[in-house]
């Protein structure tokens, strides 16, 4: 047993064994060491090429991802080869791994299956603000698990892309001009054509909105007491939109109290109850 020891862990085994892997492990780290050159250099020329082409950040970002693996994937085999490992085996396992793992990860594979689609649909791009599943905020990544959005107070969301395959998606910046809506009420007494014009002022010759789409007052609701009008203005820049809102509403505030136009209180009408005692029995 103890010979049997020596003769496996010897020097002399031990240099045979030496001289047999040293070129195979040495032959391997040139075959993963080229490869990642050529990786680099591949990406850095599609990145380039992608970029002249015009072809947007989503599909460059996906392009590279899948190189990135084949050429990852290419390398590997090709460091295993070069150890005498049998490739073709691993690859014959591997399918049959693979068929098993994906009757135990279904969630995952729809994922990725949803997440292709995404990227083919193209509902939204890398930077649009959208809407998904009721939570608001900016594509920051797409990946073939998730989709990734910043909200507006900074928090990271990792949306499954399977998900997202099965919800409505709204988006804000799919076109040049987004419209905002400004609610607001006045008194039913009011002269509307007076609200009407002390509104558009607020816009009027304003070049952060769209001209040649003017801005409107409507009336949407006719209550007892009140009126609710709406100001709708075509924004530029839609990526303003929450900011935008923000800041008229608060100079439809202004601009109709400098006004004296009346934006009413909610009202309760009380009306006195007389209860007759029924009268005692004699």
């Amino acid at each position: 047993m103890f010979q049997a020891l020596v003769d496996f862990l010897g020097p002399e085994a031990l240099k045979a064994a030496a001289m047999t892997w040293a070129p195979r492990v040495l032959a391997a780290l040139a075959a993963l060491l080229l490869l990642a050159v050529a990786l680099r250099g591949v990406n850095t020329l599609l990145a380039a090429f992608l970029k002249r082409a015009d072809v947007d950040p989503t599909a460059q970002a996906f392009i590279l991802s899948v190189v990135r693996v084949f050429v990852g994937a290419v390398g590997l085999l090709t460091a295993l080869d070069q150890l005498g490992v049998d490739t073709t085996g691993i690859l014959a396992s591997l399918g049959v791994v693979g068929l098993t793992l994906g009757f135990a990860a279904q969630n995952t594979l729809a994922n990725v299956i949803s997440g292709l689609f995404i990227f083919w649909d193209r509902p939204f791009v890398l930077h649009d603000l959208v809407e998904v599943d009721g939570e608001y905020g900016r594509v920051e990544q797409i990946t073939l698990r998730s989709t990734r959005l910043v909200t507006v107070d900074g928090r990271m969301l990792a949306i499954p892309n399977s998900i997202i395959a099965d919800s409505k998606v709204a988006s804000y910046t799919n076109f040049p001009t987004l419209r905002i809506d400004v609610p607001v009420t006045v008194g039913v007494n009011e002269d509307l054509g007076r609200v009407r014009e002390a509104l558009l002022s607020i816009v009027a010759g304003d070049e952060r909105y769209v001209a040649e789409k003017p801005a409107v007052v409507v009336v949407k609701t006719l209550g007892d007491y009140f009126v609710e009008v709406e100001l709708r203005v075509w924004l530029k820049d839609e990526k303003e939109h929450i900011a935008e809102r923000f800041r008229l509403r608060e100079l439809v505030k202004t601009t109709l109290d400098d006004r004296g136009v009346e934006m009413p209180f909610e009202t309760l009408s009380v009306t006195p109850l007389t209860v007759k005692q029924a009268a005692a029995a004699s």
